[in-house]
């Protein structure tokens, strides 16, 4: 198993997974909940940034590798899942949300590895409607994870920004997006779905 500097920032981003959801369960004796969900905020935009930084430094340093391919997925949809879990658990996300966004990740997962077997794997490779999915998505999460409103009386006395309203209507946009975005993966996919079925269907009336 290869290791190296993107590596280790993807293994990185796995390990602070557990923290983001640990410090919500602080008790109130130890930690106060409006510092709670600023260090779970903190910690999941930390492990986010590893995740740009494990690609650019993967390329930049010429240390793409296979494993790491692989990997760096994997740590996101485990932190996108974790998080999603736990702000469901405190009731901050609406259950069906999160099972359309974590049900839309394991569909085109699926999808992708059964067409890179075909070997039409850029068929379905990420695209801008994918990567707006996330932007919303990556977003999202951490303002509900901070729950509250920021004040900003330093630029104007008395405003402050709710970023629970903010956070909430991101992940719903997050969550059109994702079904917009997998409808797409599958319209692409469908001609060589279609293809392969026509294909399996001939050889069974050949046996025949």
């Amino acid at each position: 198993m290869p290791f190296n500097l993107p590596i280790f920032l993807t293994w990185l981003r796995i390990v602070l997974i557990p923290l983001v959801v640990g410090v919500l369960f602080f008790p109130d004796s130890s930690l106060a909940e409006h510092d709670r969900n600023l260090a779970a905020a903190t910690i999941f935009v930390l492990a986010a940034l590893t995740d740009w930084f494990d690609g650019y430094l993967a390329r930049k340093l010429n240390q793409t590798s296979a494993f790491g391919a692989f990997l760096d997925p994997v740590a996101d949809k485990l932190m996108v899942t974790a998080a999603l879990l736990v702000l469901v658990q405190f009731s901050r996300l609406n259950a069906a949300i999160a099972l359309v966004i974590v049900g839309r990740e394991i569909a085109i997962s699926a999808l992708r590895e059964w067409m890179a077997q075909l070997g039409a794997s850029k068929s379905v490779a990420v695209n801008s409607l994918g990567k707006l999915k996330t932007a919303a998505q990556m977003t999202a999460i951490p303002l509900l994870l901070y729950y509250g409103p920021v004040h900003l009386d330093f630029l104007v006395p008395g405003w402050s920004i709710d970023l629970k309203v903010w956070g909430t209507w991101l992940i719903v946009l997050a969550a059109i997006l994702t079904i917009w975005s997998m409808l797409y993966y599958m319209k692409l996919a469908w001609p060589m779905i279609r293809e392969k079925t026509d294909l399996v269907e001939e050889r069974k009336k050949l046996r025949t």
